[in-house]
């Protein structure tokens, strides 16, 4: 068994191994039920209520034909003891369950044993309904070009990125004396970026910054103290872009900005509703960012990087909300804080293009994956993502000026 890089939106594809050694991927709705089951750390998976009959076990990597117990050879009170105690063992070792009704009411039983249980109940004389695993919607049904169209109030349907273009001219010290006040008399308190005490000079041991090591400065904004020093070390390790995010509380000081590689994003509506959203049609977001060669601002310069699953289709609904959700990530798009270059959470491949801590929705019909709809919190908490990266209404007022 393996799991490999994949073109697949969440980037993981199974395998089997044949006699002859070589390997074959399983289809989307197998792999995505290994996955799923995989990442929550459960011991096995049964895959027969999806139309295979083995079991995986995942401390073995192996897997092994399910033999299904000859109904003859019990009698009706055997049959329904086997069914009730197989639903209390699934319920009692936690293992997320699907409802398997009866004229008595519902017990929850696991979707991979929901099969089995459906026929011994019957076979038992109980009436059974069992519910079917719901089914991964990944994307809307086909769209001509002529059903497409532009957003009112956002200009254009496609931006691109290009490479960072250097800033001249300030110093970090220059830089940093914007955002902060001098402290004659430092508190008696530890800089949280050495842990030194701020009385006593900077315990920094990299490369020298042009700044004496028991200076000690006060972030306007939010009040946070540390030494100068320190600060114009932290700045010199980031990405060097004119804007300080404190340390302690994450205020921003500045612009933010990040190492998005080039790319293109895309945006237009789609006559589609999105599951919640039945009032609307449906904003449709297309990435694009190819391989290329890390910059200097990237973990390794002058490396190549990978760019799996692209373009990658995203989804937002067609309301006041959603188009807000767009404006902000069309400013996070052109600061380059969508995308960045490092390893994979869900591959742990490194040196390829991941998410940046801004969640989208690639999930257009169904919520399998988490990543879908409907989720009443989505919007709200895809706001509060990005006015964490210092993204507001604030800054679409910044862009137009």
């Amino acid at each position: 068994w393996g799991n490999q890089g994949t073109p697949f939106p969440w980037q993981v594809v199974w395998e089997w191994e044949n006699d002859s050694g070589s390997w074959t991927p399983y289809d989307m709705d197998v792999g995505i039920t290994i996955q799923r089951a995989y990442e929550k750390q459960h011991p096995w998976v049964d895959l027969s209520a999806i139309g295979f009959c083995y079991v995986i076990d995942f401390a073995t990597m192996g897997s092994s034909k399910v033999s299904r117990p000859s109904l003859g050879t019990l009698n009706r009170s055997h049959l329904q003891r086997l069914a009730i105690a197989q639903s209390r063992v699934l319920i009692a070792s936690g293992v997320p369950t699907v409802p398997v009704k009866n004229l008595t009411g519902s017990s929850p039983v696991n979707p991979a044993l929901a099969g089995i249980t459906g026929i011994l109940m019957s076979a038992a004389g109980l009436p059974v309904c069992l519910t079917r695993p719901p089914k991964l919607v990944l994307h809307p049904p086909p769209v001509s070009k002529s059903e497409i169209q532009s957003i009112p109030g956002i200009s254009h349907t496609c931006r691109k990125t290009t490479k960072k273009q250097a800033k001249k001219g300030k110093t970090p010290e220059e830089v940093l004396k914007k955002y902060l006040q001098k402290v004659r008399h430092p508190p008696d308190e530890d800089c949280t970026i050495c842990m030194e005490r701020l009385s006593a000079p900077s315990g920094y041991k990299g490369p020298q910054p042009a700044v004496k090591p028991d200076l000690v400065g006060k972030l306007v904004k939010c009040g946070h103290v540390f030494h100068l020093h320190c600060l114009v070390a932290m700045y010199n390790n980031g990405n060097k872009d004119g804007s300080l995010q404190c340390p302690t509380c994450k205020t921003i000081y500045g612009v933010k900005t990040g190492t998005q590689p080039p790319g293109k994003m895309e945006y237009h509506i789609i006559p589609h509703a999105l599951p919640g959203h039945s009032d609307c049609k449906t904003i449709r977001i297309i990435y694009n960012i190819p391989p290329g060669v890390q910059g200097p601002e990237h973990p390794n310069p002058g490396k190549s990087f990978t760019a799996r699953g692209f373009p990658r289709h995203c989804y937002l609904p067609d309301s006041e909300k959603g188009r807000k959700v767009l404006k902000l990530l069309l400013v996070a798009w052109d600061r380059r804080l969508i995308f960045a270059i490092g390893t994979s959470s869900t591959t742990g491949e490194s040196d390829t293009v991941i998410w940046n801590e801004i969640h989208h929705k690639t999930e257009f019909g169904s919520n399998l994956t988490g990543h879908g709809y409907p989720d009443i919190n989505y919007l709200d908490n895809v706001l509060a993502e990005l006015a964490a990266q210092g993204i507001t209404e604030e800054s679409l007022v910044q862009e137009k000026d």
